[in-house]
């Protein structure tokens, strides 16, 4: 680990977001991209031949992912194929000393999640996870802000994913169903509104919650759902996720403090002070909650593999680790299953 040169990296996965991942990689510091994998050749090679065309140089093809283990050349690999086989993947690319660097989820539930942290700490490698949300300059200065002190204790916290999907999205066989990915909009949209909060907000002890499928979906899982939430702290708050809101619009965190209020939407940062003066940090941009769900920059994905690489070479844990990730993935499972009995749940702090 502890050299300077470019880390080798190859992408397991050439679904959706698979392009966004290949032009963070492109411009990203000390990283390469080495190869892809996919389970279907042809967007292997397709994926492979845009990544070549970007950067200029050869990309490699793996056929499984036995062989990508086996590469002594590869340092990490990003995973970002859905939930459903996670566990299989990492498990054979832990073992041969690859580190690994997820898309959200980890995987379809808590449990699954928890036994991708456990093989890679067992086979001591380094796993990340892409909740990229953390990565925004308005995102470090609330965090920055509330690690401070200065804003006093926290009394609300309001979180909104109001999001739209047409029913074309849905079509794709195995989206938004448990089999696949482990629920609807919570796992597959909210998740990461959800960690951004946890993160600044601090854990959750109890929830009650509803969850629906509206008409305007066809699908198994959840595209709503409204829950109550108590937080470790003392704060109470609120969590409506939808992709059933047309026409879709950013999500954001309200955070209440005794001194001021902060709102995190569409990449800003807005800070109201109870002495009525108000201060604004970030650049406002798209995030994909409307129905082109790809309509957001590389750069906060860039950021974190810019920080996994940088871990790799110092030797140290990366920004956002898989146990940091397990947070979010404990409140969705507590969610759904107050949704599914009725009644509150709480969860083990």
């Amino acid at each position: 680990m502890g050299n300077n040169l470019p880390k080798r990296a190859v992408l397991i996965g050439a679904g959706m977001v698979a392009h966004t991942h290949v032009a963070a990689c492109a411009d990203a510091r000390k990283v390469t991209i080495h190869g892809v994998q996919s389970r279907n050749p042809k967007r292997a090679r397709d994926l492979a031949a845009s990544a070549e065309a970007l950067i200029g140089e050869r990309v490699q093809v793996y056929d499984s992912i036995d062989a990508v283990a086996a590469d002594p050349a590869v340092d990490f690999v990003i995973v970002i194929t859905p939930p459903d086989a996670r566990a299989a993947i990492v498990r054979p690319l832990a073992a041969a000393g690859k580190h690994v660097l997820l898309e959200k989820p980890m995987g379809r539930s808590g449990t699954e999640a928890r036994e991708v942290v456990r093989l890679c700490r067992e086979a001591g490698v380094t796993l990340g996870v892409v909740f990229q949300h953390r990565m925004r300059a308005a995102s470090c200065k609330a965090a920055q802000m509330v690690a401070s002190g200065d804003l006093g204790a926290l009394g609300l916290v309001e979180i909104a994913v109001p999001w739209w999907r047409e029913q074309s999205y849905y079509d794709e066989p195995g989206r938004g169903t448990y089999a696949r990915d482990g629920g609807g909009v919570l796992i597959s949209q909210a998740i990461h509104t959800i960690d951004l909060a946890l993160s600044l907000a601090g854990p959750v002890k109890a929830v009650r919650a509803m969850a629906a499928t509206t008409h305007f979906h066809n699908m198994e899982a959840e595209d709503f759902v409204t829950a109550g939430l108590e937080f470790a702290n003392g704060a109470v708050g609120s969590l409506v996720a939808s992709t059933s809101s047309f026409p879709g619009a950013a999500e954001s965190i309200a955070l209440h403090f005794d001194a001021a209020s902060l709102r995190l939407q569409s990449g800003q940062l807005h800070v109201y002070w109870r002495d009525r003066q108000s201060e604004v940090f970030g650049v406002a941009g798209g995030t994909g909650g409307g129905a082109d769900p790809m309509a957001f920059t590389h750069e906060w994905h860039q950021s974190v593999i810019e920080d996994f690489a940088d871990a790799l070479i110092e030797g140290r844990t990366p920004a956002i680790t898989g146990e940091d990730a397990l947070a979010a993935h404990d409140l969705i499972d507590a969610i759904t299953t107050s949704a599914r009995t009725g009644g509150p749940t709480e969860l083990t702090i």
